[in-house]
């Protein structure tokens, strides 16, 4: 019996060109009135992972920054954790020293360089992660200067590079001159750089603990190699048709893509099978 359902947002809820299908919303609903408590598990920030809840009707505690904040709204957090002022302004300096995109992810705002990189990548990340009115975006042509006037501590920074070697350089750079951090690579030579034993994977067992459910009454469903280990931990690992190899093999079970409405999909043919929670507690009640 599963009790959590964790649902990454980017190329897993959401089809490529961001909408969210009305299918998807009808699956959420569904297994929330078999009783299970449904959360969304995601690298965006906690303003758009909130946006993307309340089309799906969720009021409950989000997993969002990687796993760097647990929370219902701002004003409301199960837990936090960021990279200090003084460690961010270092590592800005290090990465202002190779050609990338740099964008440093405040609870309210984003700030980035406008130095542009092959590819360009920021700019797709821009588009689809934030909404201006929810959570502004600023770049400015020096992050190191402003930072010295204006120090602000994070839970995330994003940064993009040409390629995975690029990318790559940077990272071992970082890793011998910055302490307590944690370097999420993904492809297309992103980096996303968390506080030290931030994931989803801490994210969701922290959340797990706080309602009282254990791993192994969860379901977790994703696509993106941030998702593997959260995948791999749950008691029902789903991957998404479109997610890679390596998740893939890592997950227990993989459903249709994104754009084949593979969390509806998942949802009718193993959440049909499952009695409402409170129902099952009356049984073993009465026993």
């Amino acid at each position: 019996m599963y009790k959590l359902l964790a649902l990454n947002i980017d190329g897993t809820i959401l089809k490529n060109n961001g909408r969210l299908p009305r299918e998807t919303k009808e699956a959420v609903d569904y297994v929330k009135k078999k009783g299970v408590y449904v959360t969304l598990i995601t690298s965006r920030n906690l303003l758009s992972a909130r946006k993307v809840a309340k089309a799906l009707r969720l009021d409950g505690m989000l997993i969002a920054f990687q796993g760097a904040m647990i929370a219902r709204t701002l004003d409301d957090r199960l837990f936090d954790a960021v990279i200090p002022e003084e460690r961010t302004f270092n590592i800005v300096q290090i990465l202002e020293n190779f050609n990338c995109n740099i964008r440093l992810m405040h609870e309210r705002y984003s700030l980035g360089n406008r130095k542009k990189v092959k590819k360009n990548l920021v700019v797709q990340t821009v588009l689809s992660s934030s909404d201006p009115f929810f959570y502004p975006t600023q770049f400015v042509d020096s992050l190191g200067d402003v930072l010295i006037d204006e120090p602000i501590a994070v839970p995330k920074i994003d940064v993009f590079f040409a390629g995975d070697a690029e990318r790559d350089e940077a990272a071992a750079v970082l890793a011998k001159a910055v302490p307590s951090i944690d370097m999420i690579m993904l492809p297309n030579g992103k980096m996303e750089i968390v506080p030290q034993g931030v994931s989803k994977l801490a994210g969701l067992r922290r959340l797990a603990q706080h309602i009282g459910v254990s791993l192994k009454e969860t379901v977790v469903i994703g696509d993106g190699l941030d998702d593997l280990p959260a995948i791999e931990a749950a008691g029902l690992g789903v991957a998404m048709g479109n997610a890679p190899l390596e998740v893939k093999r890592a997950a227990d079970w993989v459903t249709r893509s994104n754009e084949q409405l593979g969390v509806a999909y998942m949802v009718k043919e193993h959440f049909r099978k499952q009695q409402r929670i409170e129902f099952l507690q009356k049984l073993k009640t009465k026993q």
